[in-house]
């Protein structure tokens, strides 16, 4: 909660408020909510001022440059955080800025001994007036192996387990979600490395026919969530796009048709996914962009969500005709089309 363009390391409600109920403390206190800021020169360099490093070892990342004329901006940067390859940032319309509140990050290791950040997770908790939502952006363990899947399912549930957000409001009654499944809403995206349990010579026959339910019968993420051994009570739209990993730098053609050696031979799999998990949420779009500057391509999701209002006691569905933002501009000029609402957007991971 940046106020005077400083952040933050408890929630600010005045003293005054305690005594009323939660619909008065926080939500109701204009100093509880983010205020409005501005991502000019002066805010980029502050940040690299105050870069630093947490007991995690990940670091506030710069912020991404924005046009530096107020009526251009149509979206306000509220969150920023970098814990080695994973990067996430959240990106909020200027006019519901005021209305954001309760924003914490957590990081979770889940790399070399179990802990090192080059694997797991970043996650972002804030509500939306009284509706809170959780961003969980991960990598999860890496291999085509069979078995290689539970060590998957086993990230996951050390993230959900892990993961405490920090209790920074003592005065409200209502109680703020302190770990991800207690929130409202949750969206978990990236590069979950999930693979096709085939072998490659199978896989290339459906690639070539563009048979992806074939292909998406043996997806690994597929069959562990339909077991139940992960994501047990999570959604995902109906994937209609080809596998996007793993591809030669820089071409559309897979690595493994370049690739003479098995071993290093990378069967083509979905690993790039969008999970969300809460009531009154609406995908309305499920695709992958076509940039070329990593051996992944970018999976993106747009959403519509319900969200509580204090003020009206019923739920007020957010308009998406003036919440449009095209995540493709945020990746190299592709054929790609605007589409929807707000989106989820996951950044490629290289295994």
């Amino acid at each position: 909660m940046p106020v005077q363009r400083k952040r933050l390391k408890a929630c600010n409600c005045p003293v005054e408020m305690a005594k009323s109920s939660y619909r008065d403390a926080c939500f109701g206190c204009p100093k509880a909510y983010a205020y409005e800021i501005d991502s000019s020169e002066e805010d980029e360099q502050e940040e690299k001022k105050e870069k630093s490093r947490d007991s995690s070892g990940s670091a506030h990342g710069e912020v991404i440059s924005a046009p530096t004329t107020r009526d251009q901006l149509k979206y306000n940067l509220i969150a920023c955080k970098q814990m080695v390859g994973i990067f996430v940032t959240v990106w909020v319309k200027k006019e519901l800025v005021q209305h954001i509140g309760h924003l914490r990050t957590s990081c979770i290791g889940r790399g070399i001994l179990g802990c090192l950040g080059n694997k797991g997770c970043i996650s972002v908790s804030m509500t939306l007036h009284q509706t809170s939502f959780c961003f969980i952006c991960s990598h999860l363990a890496s291999g085509q192996k069979e078995g290689d899947e539970f060590r998957r399912n086993s990230d996951v549930l050390e993230i959900l387990r892990l993961t405490l957000f920090s209790r920074i409001c003592r005065r409200s009654v209502r109680k703020i979600p302190e770990k991800i499944l207690e929130h409202d809403k949750v969206i978990w995206f990236g590069d979950l490395n999930y693979r096709i349990a085939l072998n490659y010579a199978d896989t290339k026959k459906f690639l070539m026919e563009n048979n992806w339910n074939a292909l998406f019968e043996r997806d690994q993420l597929k069959i562990e969530r339909d077991a139940g051994r992960v994501f047990k009570g999570w959604n995902e739209g109906k994937i209609y796009f080809a596998p996007t990993y793993k591809y030669s730098y820089n071409s559309d053609a897979y690595a493994s048709e370049t690739t003479t050696s098995k071993k290093k031979r990378r069967t083509p799999a979905w690993c790039d996914r969008i999970l969300w998990r809460g009531d009154g949420i609406v995908q309305l779009s499920y695709y992958r962009g076509e940039s070329r500057f990593s051996d992944h391509r970018p999976v993106c999701g747009t959403f519509i969500v319900e969200v509580e209002v204090l003020n009206r006691k019923a739920k007020m569905r957010q308009s998406n005709a003036n919440m449009k933002i095209g995540a493709e501009e945020l990746l190299p000029q592709d054929k790609n089309k605007d589409k929807g609402s707000s989106r989820s957007m996951n950044s490629p991971k290289i295994s």
